[in-house]
C-alpha cells in the first residue's frame, strides 16, 4: 500500500506572492523526503500520492501535489493548487482529472478565489475511471489564462 502526505491548505501563508511560493517549493521538497512507501505480501493498494517539486508557472494555476484513493467502484481524487490568486478578477477557477488521452474524466469547480490561502488543496468524489487506464494527469485552470501551469500525473491505485 502506498502511503505519503500531501499539503493542505493553510500551510503556507502571509508574506508576499513571490516569498509563498518560494516557501511553497521548499515545503514540497521536505513532504517529499517525509512520504515513505511499503509493500506488505498481496495487500491490494487503495491509495496514491504525488508531490511533485516544480517552478510556479508565472501566471497560471499549478498542480503542486494529488492523492488518489479508490471508494468502492470510484475515486476520490484531491490536488494541492498553487496559483496567482489576486482576488475575484484573477484566480484558480476549476481542476481536472484527465485520462492518459486527454479525455476529461473529472472537473473540481473552485467557487472562489484562495488569495491568502496559497497552496491549498480540494477534493473530487466519485470520479469514474475506466478499466485499463493506469494513470490520469490532475491540471489545474487559471480564470484568466486557462491550463497553462504545472501537471500532475499519478498511478491509479490497484492498477
Amino acid at each position: 500500500m502506498t502511503k505519503g502526505t500531501a499539503l493542505t491548505h493553510g500551510m503556507i501563508g502571509g508574506g508576499s506572492v513571490s516569498q509563498r511560493w518560494g516557501l511553497a517549493t521548499v515545503a514540497l521538497v521536505a513532504v517529499m523526503a517525509m512520504t515513505s512507501c511499503s509493500s506488505s505480501g498481496e495487500e491490494e493498494q487503495t491509495s496514491s500520492t504525488v508531490v511533485a517539486t516544480t517552478t510556479v508557472t508565472t501566471g497560471c494555476a499549478d498542480v503542486v501535489a494529488a492523492t488518489i484513493d479508490s471508494s468502492g467502484d470510484t475515486y476520490r481524487v484531491s490536488a494541492t493548487i498553487l496559483s496567482a490568486d489576486t482576488g475575484w478578477d484573477k484566480y484558480a477557477d476549476a481542476w481536472e482529472v484527465r485520462s492518459p488521452e486527454g479525455a476529461v474524466l473529472g472537473t473540481r469547480i473552485l467557487a472562489h478565489p484562495h488569495v491568502d490561502e496559497q497552496p491549498f488543496t480540494r477534493s473530487l468524489d466519485g470520479v469514474d475511471i475506466p478499466a485499463g487506464i493506469t494513470e490520469v494527469e490532475i491540471a489545474a485552470r487559471d480564470l484568466v489564462v486557462g491550463f497553462c501551469g504545472e501537471t500532475v500525473t499519478i498511478v491509479v491505485p490497484g492498477r
